[in-house]
Formats: C-alpha cells, sequence, structure tokens
C-alpha cells in the first residue's frame, strides 16, 4: 500500500513539497481553499516536472506517475484523515497556523505527523495551544522546494524522538539534504545568515557603493560561486583563522547594524513596487518575462544539484 502524506496550502512552498513527495512514491492530497489555487498548483507542478524530464533528471514516465500521485482537493477532513505526515504550508500568520493545527488534531490520525514549513516562528510559539504536542515538528523547506536540497528542522522538548527520527529519514527518502539544529531560534540558521548578508548589501546600495547589478555580480560570480560547494566556516579554514582574525576585526566595525529594514524597501513597499509579482522591485521588470526568468533560473538550480550530486 502507498504512503499517504498530505500538504496543506499549495502555494509558493506547498506544491514544491507535494512534488517532492509525489516522486518518492507518496500519495498526496494537496490540500487549498479554493479550487483556482489548485489548479494554478498542477499547472506549476507540471511545469516543473516537465523541466526535470527536458533536463535529464527524471525519465517521462517518473512525471506521469508523480502527477497520477497527487490528489487535489478542498476537503481538509479528506486530505488529512489518513496521512501519515501532514505538511503545514500556509501563510505566516500565527492564528490561522493555530486555527489549523485544531481542526488538524481533530480530523488526523493520533500518530500522524505535522510538520510545519513555517520560516518565522519557534516550534514553542507553534504548538502553544497544540493538545498533542508530541508529533509537531519544523520542516522547513526553501524555495523553490522542489529543487533545492537544505531542510532546516527544528525539534521542541515535547516532540517525540521518533518523530525527529522518521522526520529526518524521510527528508533523506525524498532527497533532501536535512539538518536538524541543536537549538531553537528566530530564522534558524540560512535565514539568519540570508538576513545578514541582505542587510550589507542593502547597505551598500545606499551608500552608493555599487549599483543593484554590480552588487549581484559580485555575490553571484565571487562569493556565491564558492558557497555551493565551500561553506563559510571552511572558507575561514581553507584561508586561515590567523587571516579571518584580522578581516573580521578590521571590517566588523564597519558594518551595517540596522535593526530594521533598509529605507530602500520600506520605500518600495509603500510604493506598491513588491518585486517581480508587481512588475517593479528594486529592478524593473516591465519589458521583462517574469516567467522565462524563472524558468531559467530553475533550470540552473537543476544543473547545480545534479553536479553537486555527482
Amino acid at each position: 500500500m502507498e504512503k499517504h502524506t498530505a500538504v496543506i496550502g499549495s502555494g509558493v512552498m506547498g506544491h514544491g513539497i507535494a512534488q517532492l513527495y509525489a516522486l518518492a512514491g507518496y500519495r498526496v492530497s494537496l490540500y487549498d481553499l479554493q479550487e483556482e489555487f489548485l489548479m494554478k498548483a498542477r499547472a506549476s507542478i507540471e511545469h516543473s516536472l516537465s523541466l526535470l524530464v527536458a533536463e535529464g533528471v527524471i525519465a517521462d514516465q517518473s512525471r506521469v506517475k508523480a502527477l497520477e500521485h497527487i490528489v487535489l482537493t478542498t476537503d481538509l477532513r479528506a486530505a488529512v484523515s489518513d496521512a501519515e505526515v501532514i505538511t503545514e504550508a500556509v501563510p505566516e500568520v500565527i492564528e490561522l497556523k493555530w486555527e489549523l493545527f485544531e481542526k488538524l488534531e481533530q480530523y488526523a490520525k493520533p500518530d500522524a505527523i505535522i510538520a510545519s514549513n513555517t520560516s518565522t516562528f519557534s516550534i514553542a510559539r507553534l504548538i502553544e495551544k497544540a493538545t498533542t504536542p508530541q508529533r509537531y515538528i519544523i520542516t522547513h523547506f526553501f524555495n523553490p522546494a522542489q529543487l533545492v536540497p537544505l531542510v532546516e528542522v527544528v525539534r521542541h522538548e515535547k516532540t517525540a524522538q521518533e518523530v525527529v527520527q522518521k522526520t529526518m529519514q524521510l527528508m533523506l527518502k525524498i532527497g533532501k539534504s536535512p539538518v536538524l539544529l541543536k537549538k531553537d531560534v528566530p530564522g534558524f540558521i540560512a535565514n539568519r545568515l540570508q538576513t545578514a548578508l541582505m542587510r550589507e548589501a542593502f547597505h551598500l546600495l545606499a551608500e552608493g557603493v555599487a549599483d543593484a547589478a554590480q552588487i549581484d555580480t559580485v555575490m553571484k560570480d565571487g562569493i556565491g560561486f564558492r558557497w555551493a560547494f565551500v561553506g563559510p566556516i571552511e572558507t575561514a579554514d581553507f584561508g586561515g583563522l590567523d587571516t579571518w582574525k584580522r578581516v573580521m576585526d578590521n571590517l566588523a566595525p564597519e558594518l551595517d547594524a540596522a535593526t530594521t529594514a533598509p529605507a530602500i524597501i520600506e520605500e518600495r513597499v509603500a510604493e506598491g513596487n513588491l518585486g517581480t509579482k508587481t512588475g517593479a522591485g528594486i529592478y524593473s521588470y516591465k519589458d521583462t518575462s517574469v516567467s522565462e526568468k524563472l524558468c531559467a533560473r530553475d533550470e540552473q538550480f537543476i544543473r547545480l544539484g545534479t553536479m553537486k550530486r555527482v
């Protein structure tokens, strides 16, 4: 009998997570509030699977089977009633998550694992109102979830060890690279590192040191080129800790220490210029096909992923 998993929320992250489980042979119930959302998710999954076929990562037969494994539904009870693992991927509104968890505890099997894809809330915050806290865990995927290998796994002291073990094994089975945090901290690991880098990037932009394209080039063709294979701690070891001591002693006082979003982001948000989804952000996308740019991005991610697996 096929194992069953449910993904609650078919948006930016949900459809990618559903695709991962389906490719691994799981029967997946993908739930959302409206049929329209589910149809959009289905189209995204079909496109993503076709890219994997085109890049030679999977056979067309695997694409067909994966699509057959995914059931779209607007019936929450039906989606989760026999699921072994339920992944919550709804918007980052704590009241919304609590309301959902209350229903999941009513509808799901007593031993079903409830995993949240939150990138904002601590596991302690998530389970504040839970009646079965031992089965909750965080599995934080990264966009696009179907392509980026990392999953940050966060447990609570009340989380059963069996749930932790099963979750880690499951992440490996669906082809991910799971990291189990030793401590629950806001932003976990990746978003803390990313936010520190973003803060300095926008500071350099505001100070007129370089324009946006130049800063992005430095990242893509410099630091990012190395970091795909050598992490920051390894970089320090390779460069010499004595060297990095001098670098950090000299540069740390010069770095931005802001505790709020950069002014340029505040300004763009106030203007309604939110990035690709509105046609303009820091860059203008007026004469650009965003779908083509995203497709090209995903093709490069697929190739990088293939290279890292060799």
